[in-house]
């Protein structure tokens, strides 16, 4: 029977495990280059040494205005891949496999002088209001996001993962709350996303999945709900998506159409549903904290690998600690055995 620790297998992306390290802004990058440093190294280093079975680098941007903040790592440019190919190669040699998100905030990018959107609509009172990207500047966006990937594979890394969730900007364009247009791609509001998928496709080998992170609930008034993200998700399955990574969230200030849940597990009922209906492989996320339960969504077949978010943040040994918990097999390196 499957359980936390069962190996798992998509394309060539093996897996020793079914815990993943899902990706944290960590807002370090001091140079403000986009380049990862120390911190990025021994960030997610420290939890390959943990145990888990597979990373995903943080938000890492397209070009520098699509930074959430100026501290964000980027993928514009090849001097930021040695960096990262210096993390993935330490990861691998602790076993671990490693991915990375690729992204652009969009609206969200809280420091450009002038940020960018499907539609000039500002996020909140408090946020700029960005300028609508033309035509034109949309397929140029599309293409940014190919090279990113294409550096992404250069750095070695062994799966990608297309942010399309937390109000950033595929969100925002597959979103009738903020995209407005009346070109092809108000049109079409999955013509963006599908257009990023078929890029990166194009840039990675034929056996390396592609991570589609989706928000499946929005947690506002006018927002959309799980039967529509349903209905955007099989567009980026077909478009080339292998996994999809179930959030929520992250469009719009909270108003009173409804909340997101603040128990365990809050997400993994969307995770499910996307995954019964479209019968892709699917990562559940959200307050996964408590390995019992962590074991038992995969048990239960609800989704097919788990992320630890905050439970990581806390412990970069988490893996390890489930591992003694849930008595499997013994996966502590021998140097901490005796902690163990």
């Amino acid at each position: 029977m499957q359980n936390l620790f069962s190996t798992y297998k998509i394309k060539n992306l093996e897996l020793k495990n079914r815990v993943v390290m899902p990706p944290m802004c960590q807002y370090s990058v001091e140079k403000k280059d986009g380049i990862a440093n120390d911190w990025h190294y021994l960030h997610y280093v420290s939890r390959a040494v943990g145990g888990a079975g597979f990373i995903i680098v943080e938000m890492t941007d397209v070009e520098p205005d699509g930074r959430i903040t100026d501290y964000d790592l980027g993928l514009w440019s090849d001097e930021q891949v040695p960096a990262l190919a210096k993390i993935v190669e330490a990861v691998h040699s602790h076993g671990a496999k490693i991915g990375i998100q690729i992204a652009h905030a969009g609206r969200k990018a809280e420091d450009a002088a002038e940020p960018v959107a499907p539609s000039a609509i500002p996020f909140d009172e408090n946020s700029k209001t960005p300028r609508a990207l033309t035509t034109e500047e949309v397929k140029g966006m599309v293409e940014k996001f190919r090279l990113a990937v294409r550096r992404a594979v250069q750095a070695g890394f062994d799966a990608i993962e297309i942010h399309g969730a937390h109000g950033y900007l595929i969100h925002q364009f597959h979103s009738p709350l903020t995209n407005k247009r009346d070109d092809e791609y108000g049109q079409d509001l999955t013509k963006f996303g599908r257009e990023v998928i078929e890029a990166a496709k194009a840039e990675m080998p034929a056996d390396m999945p592609l991570i589609m992170r989706i928000s499946a609930k929005e947690y506002v008034e006018g927002g959309y709900d799980i039967e529509e993200s349903i209905e955007f998700s099989k567009a980026y399955k077909d478009a080339g998506a292998d996994v999809f990574d179930i959030s929520s969230g992250g469009e719009g200030q909270i108003a009173a159409w409804g909340r997101p849940g603040t128990h365990a597990a809050y997400q993994v009922p969307l995770a499910r549903q996307i995954k019964e209906t479209l019968q892709v492989p699917v990562m559940a996320v959200g307050r996964l904290d408590d390995p019992i339960l962590a074991n038992a969504v995969i048990g239960n077949e609800e989704a097919d690998l788990v992320q630890v978010g905050r439970g990581m943040l806390r412990n970069p040994y988490w893996t390890l600690e489930a591992a003694k918990l849930l008595r499997k097999e013994n996966i502590v390196p021998k140097q901490y055995e005796a902690g163990f």
